[in-house]
């Protein structure tokens, strides 16, 4: 069930989860919550989205799966005197909350990364009260799409998948999201997909200089080193690709996310 988290918090890794809103990465939900609301966000991460949600409902409980990731939320959370919010440490496999404590229960990018997604949903089904909603949105790496297609990048793609699963992860996610809900008991599933987008000179320049800095730098970086699956030459060549990519005119990626909304 143990599960490695694939990306690690480095500097160049944080520079891409602080850039995520409510709004870019949670619209799917927005029209759910309410003022009155109660929520639990699993793997809450630098609680940019978390302070999002903060601003819309009741109240809202941060966790993380150790006191120093949650500390970056809870750094967040106290620069924007957000005063709604609790912080835990907790395994969404075992999430130490009483059952119906919950009206929403949220993952941003989280049951990718987590060693039995299945048993997850049915702990954030449990904490959530019975008229509530589980939310879950993850990106589906094997739907990425890029232009222009750089060798180097295809092999980025490989690399990471080889990376992640070897993590006990599952990288093409969001497309299994609606199975694992059903497996997980629910029957009331919406499911939908939404994209983020990166074609501007500006846009791209952040994306593809930060995955040439995460290449490089990241816990996934040493990850590949140390499991055999890449060389430094390989990863020298892969970040110079990214920065070819974000150099092209006519460059364009885009990323695919699965959501569910799911009534508890």
């Amino acid at each position: 069930m143990d599960a490695v988290y694939t990306h690690g918090h480095h500097e160049s890794v944080l520079r891409s989860h602080r850039w995520r809103t409510a709004e870019n990465s949670a619209a799917y939900l927005l029209p759910h919550l309410k003022p009155h609301m109660k929520v639990l966000d699993v793997g809450s991460g630098p609680g940019t989205i978390t302070a999002d949600l903060a601003g819309l409902v009741g109240h809202v409980t941060a966790t993380e799966v150790t006191e120093e990731a949650l500390a970056l939320a809870r750094a967040e959370l106290a620069a924007r005197e957000v005063g709604n919010a609790d912080f835990a440490v907790a395994d969404v496999h075992a999430l130490d909350f009483p059952d119906d404590t919950f009206c929403v229960v949220h993952a941003h990018q989280v049951l990718q990364h987590v060693g039995d997604p299945v048993r997850a949903l049915r702990e954030m089904r449990r904490v959530a009260k019975p008229t509530g909603y589980v939310a879950a949105r993850d990106s589906d790496y094997s739907a990425f799409a890029w232009y222009p297609r750089l060798p180097e990048l295809d092999e980025w793609m490989a690399l990471y998948q080889t990376v992640a699963r070897g993590n006990g992860g599952e990288p093409d996610a969001g497309r299994r999201l609606l199975s694992w809900a059903r497996a997980a008991g629910f029957t009331d599933v919406t499911a939908t997909s939404s994209t983020w987008c990166f074609a501007t000179p500006d846009d791209r320049a952040w994306w593809g200089g930060m995955w040439a800095d995460r290449i490089l730098q990241s816990s996934m970086a040493r990850q590949a080193l140390e499991s055999g699956a890449a060389t430094e030459a390989d990863l020298r060549r892969i970040s110079k690709a990214w920065r070819a990519w974000a150099a092209a005119e006519d460059g364009w990626l885009s990323i695919l996310h699965g959501e569910i909304i799911c009534r508890a």
